[in-house]
């Protein structure tokens, strides 16, 4: 039993010793807004009493009254808060967790517990006990309360890491996808003109250093992901023959206005892929316009689905860009998608930054 309590008391100064490691800004202000809560909770009733009477002496006997009935219960609430439940409940404890706060809620309540109750007046008697049941469910309820509050805050962290885990996949999707399909133009290249070749393998080279190192945040510079486009457009058009004609626009008002990384590649590569045909003329146009905050990708391109049995990207471009989208811009993007009759693939995303 001694080496269960030495165990116990051990576990929780590691686990306090723990929490002060990782304890950050947003964990302080957590802790103060809630203290501050809970000692307003305290003052209410000699706030409403001071507006009732406006008599100080009473004001004080109020907040006398209210803390000795009110002070236990935040109490309980603070210890489940901070210990008891990260480090029991949810460490499927219980039995440790319902003795913990059988004890304490005994404690914190124990200036209440008159020792010689029959010491009292008899018409006393009926409401000190009513008081103390109700002390006792209070700080009950507080128990509850913080169990609660503690599982919404960790269902949420959760969901958190894994929309953010999920985001580092899609994007870790797209690179080798750009990467594989520019190594193959540059395969091409080398057989046409060397110099040429060499010059945009240097190109390819920036472009792989802004992918690697510049789009490892949430959000970028609209002028970084301007001057990639730009430069990954001429990449693409080394596929291009002399019946496609490629054009595109880009009107920026605010270059330091913040976009999700590489969020239009994916579409840019399927204008390439599907836009290009070596027997008729093709078009692409593309264009990227902001004003305020509001952002609209255009993308058009002659519609010249590949064969079934050309699996090359397989869609995932597509799917990734969706995905993103509704992950990163959830009721704030619009997505329209249609083949004209002219035969041209639409696609047009307006972004509200």
């Amino acid at each position: 039993m001694r080496l269960c309590r030495r165990d116990f008391v051990v576990s929780i100064f590691m686990y306090i010793f723990a929490a002060m490691k990782k304890i950050q800004i947003k964990d302080v202000w957590l802790f103060v807004a809630q203290v501050l809560l809970l000692s307003l909770v305290v003052v209410s009733p000699g706030l409403i009493t001071y507006v009732t009477t406006h008599d100080v002496q009473t004001v004080w006997e109020s907040l006398v009254v209210s803390a000795y009935w009110l002070a236990p219960a935040v109490v309980v609430y603070l210890i489940n808060f901070y210990l008891s439940v990260p480090l029991l409940w949810f460490r499927h404890r219980r039995w440790q967790f319902v003795l913990a706060n059988i004890l304490l809620i005994t404690v914190s309540n124990g200036h209440i517990v008159v020792k010689d109750i029959n010491a009292l007046p008899e018409n006393f008697i009926a409401g000190y006990s009513s008081f103390l049941i109700i002390s006792l469910l209070v700080s009950l309820m507080a128990v509850f309360i913080a169990i609660s509050i503690r599982y919404v805050m960790r269902q949420s962290e959760k969901k958190q890491k894994e929309v953010e885990a999920e985001l580092a996949w899609l994007k870790n999707q797209i690179n080798p996808h750009f990467l594989f399909n520019t190594l193959n133009n540059i395969s091409s290249l080398t057989q046409i003109d060397a110099d040429k070749a060499q010059d945009t393998v240097m190109q390819l080279s920036d472009l792989l250093r802004y992918a690697m190192y510049e789009t490892n945040k949430p959000k970028v510079p609209l002028e970084g992901e301007v001057e990639f486009m730009r430069n990954y457009i001429e990449l693409m058009k080394l596929r291009c023959n002399e019946m496609t004609t490629v054009s595109e626009t880009i009107e920026i008002e605010d270059g330091k206005a913040e976009v999700a990384p590489l969020l239009f590649i994916s579409l840019i590569e399927n204008a390439f892929k599907h836009g290009m045909n070596s027997n008729a003329p093709a078009t692409i146009d593309i264009s990227l316009t902001q004003k305020d905050d509001t952002l609209i990708f255009n993308c058009d391109n002659t519609n010249n689905p590949k064969p079934t049995k050309d699996r090359s990207g397989s869609g995932i471009g597509l799917e990734n860009t969706r995905r993103r989208l509704n992950l990163l811009y959830s009721g704030s993007y619009q997505w329209v998608q249609t083949i004209t009759p002219e035969n041209i693939y639409h696609v047009e995303i307006t972004i509200r930054l």
